[in-house]
């Protein structure tokens, strides 16, 4: 990965004195200094040296930034979870940054100044052919070291569009492209229901107890307590993306609209509220955060809307591909795009946001996730055209690991106790779960 445009930026570890009289004594420090430098092989995963005189661990963070970071979570910064949001990354943020503040721009840049490379799944074992077994010096696994596949639900017969855990239940539903949605049972895994509708499902959004389907020309909602099924109706094309802010249900739709509803207690159903035009092309992506709606649009463009009075503030152009998913972590948009981007915004002192770091990818960027691992940092979760999912730690974008798949994923889900589910080309569902790691050698 690049940093600072074609440069990589490598970080020295360890005091360097400007000068010295005593050639002992710089030797002497040398010697020292590379026991506190971490070892730029192993972080490659391949030092043969033995015994090495660099450091097999990664050095703890500095005593400023541990302050910076404690702080942040103290006060509900983006390492606290959302209200709404029972996982993931908190989307209701007051503020959104200033580029002249004090903050420490990091992005990009990992503590060790080296960007970890991880393996290549074997394509012959994916098939149940490869014949070289131990021997191959491909991976025989789904996933990294730093996760665990703890199941795998099959029955969807295309691509799952939408996976959806609704708050009090012991459910999971996924929807697909073959027009149905699977109610699984989350303690044996098996299927207990399967829905059949009349169209391709779009998205799914899970906010309390209701379950949100899209779906042509209508959205679909379920609550899960009281079984009530509603038709919102309105909406010209299929339903791509779906978002609740500001007590409005947004729907993006095919024609370039995004649609709100509003829930009316008294009658128990979805009003209409709003419809908010601007995009050329369908609405795939859309997220709520720091009182903004943000839309991503097959017009290669992200919109930003005031939830006060649902008018589009500023128009983002930067991409140059499909804007395919939008995020808010922390006070900035992350964005990606089929242009192989991940881009990061920041807001300048007039409010208009700017592209404050892109990180760059091999392939085309379908959708983003953010969680916290099983040490609660915050990491991010990047499904590529390629057919994995690159997790990295952030804002260092410093590689943590990838997740392989048959076909690519089009949805991700994060559920509680450091579990989180995937849908991908094949039909699907995967439950995955974050691996504690072990501590630093002392």
């Amino acid at each position: 990965m690049d940093v600072d445009g074609s440069k990589r930026v490598f970080q020295r570890l360890g005091a360097h004195s400007s000068s010295s009289t005593n050639t002992n004594s710089n030797n002497s420090n040398f010697n020292k200094n590379k026991s506190q430098q971490v070892c730029f092989h192993w972080r490659a995963g391949k030092c043969n040296r033995y015994p090495c005189p660099y450091l097999h661990r990664e050095l703890p963070m500095p005593p400023h930034q541990q302050q910076h970071q404690q702080s942040r979570m103290g006060n509900g910064g983006g390492a606290g979870l959302s209200s709404k949001r029972p996982y993931g990354f908190a989307d209701d943020q007051v503020n959104m940054p200033r580029r002249n503040s004090n903050f420490n721009n990091t992005w990009g840049r990992s503590q060790g100044g080296v960007v970890r490379k991880m393996e290549k799944i074997c394509n012959f074992w994916m098939q149940g052919n490869c014949s070289y077994g131990d021997r191959c010096k491909f991976l025989h696994c789904w996933c990294t070291n730093a996760f665990t596949l703890l199941t795998q639900l099959q029955g969807h017969q295309k691509v799952v569009s939408g996976i959806a855990l609704p708050s009090g239940s012991d459910k999971l539903y996924s929807g697909s492209k073959d027009e149905t949605v699977r109610v699984w049972d989350c303690q044996s895994g098996q299927c207990g229901a399967v829905i059949n509708l009349s169209g391709e499902v779009g998205c799914m959004l899970n906010e309390g107890p209701w379950i949100f389907v899209g779906l042509p020309n209508t959205v679909k909602a379920w609550n899960a307590q009281t079984t009530t099924d509603l038709n919102l109706d309105g909406p010209v094309g299929q339903v791509y993306a779906l978002v609740v802010g500001n007590d409005l249900l947004f729907a993006g739709t095919q024609d370039g609209s995004i649609l709100a509803w509003k829930y009316n207690a008294v009658t128990n159903n979805f009003e209409p509220a709003a419809q908010l035009k601007g995009h050329n092309l369908a609405v795939v992506t859309l997220v709520v955060g720091a009182n903004k709606l943000y839309s991503g649009s097959m017009d290669n463009s992200i919109r930003v809307w005031s939830l006060e009075t649902l008018q589009c503030l500023q128009t983002l152009t930067d991409h140059t591909s499909v804007v395919m998913s939008v995020l808010c972590w922390d006070q900035f948009l992350l964005s990606c795009s089929l242009d192989k981007t991940i881009k990061v915004w920041a807001a300048t002192d007039s409010g208009n946001l700017e592209v404050t770091y892109t990180h760059t990818e091999e392939h085309g960027v379908l959708t983003l996730c953010g969680m916290h691992d099983a040490e609660a940092e915050p990491v991010l979760l990047c499904s590529c055209n390629d057919n994995t999912i690159r997790v990295y730690d952030l804002p260092s974008f410093s590689e943590r690991g990838k997740l392989y798949s048959k076909e690519e994923v089009r949805s991700m889900q994060i559920g509680p106790s450091g579990l989180f589910f995937t849908g991908d080309g094949t039909g699907e569902v995967r439950v995955w779960k974050w691996l504690a790691e072990p501590a630093a050698a002392p």
